[in-house]
């Protein structure tokens, strides 16, 4: 009974949400020009389907990135279809990202 307190105790939990190379993303993009932008995407894609095939929820910040990535490629559809999926899955984040599409809808028409 001792053994299973203890060892129970040594159980880690698992993460809220999936990162995948989130990180190393952002820092590519801010690096500007080194990796291109539909390589970026790309990542960023496998990040989601990873999470999706994993079922663990996509972490803060990807769809909205990979929604905005697709933008600067000239994709304006795909890219706010994918921020519209951050603000459903993120409500906290709908001030944001309504400022953002708001502010693409003159550039993207």
């Amino acid at each position: 009974m001792l053994s299973a307190i203890l060892l129970s105790g040594c159980d880690s939990t698992k993460p809220l949400y999936y990162y995948g190379t989130y990180s190393q993303n952002l820092y590519d993009y801010f690096k500007a020009d080194e990796v291109p932008v539909s390589e970026q995407i790309n990542e960023l894609e496998q990040t989601v389907q990873m999470a999706q095939s994993r079922g663990v929820a996509i972490a803060p910040g990807i769809m909205a990135h990979l929604g905005y990535l697709y933008l600067l490629e000239g994709n304006s559809e795909q890219g706010l279809r994918y921020l519209e999926q951050e603000k459903k899955r993120y409500p906290e984040s709908a001030r944001y990202i309504d400022f953002l599409i708001n502010n693409t809808k003159g550039e993207v028409q």
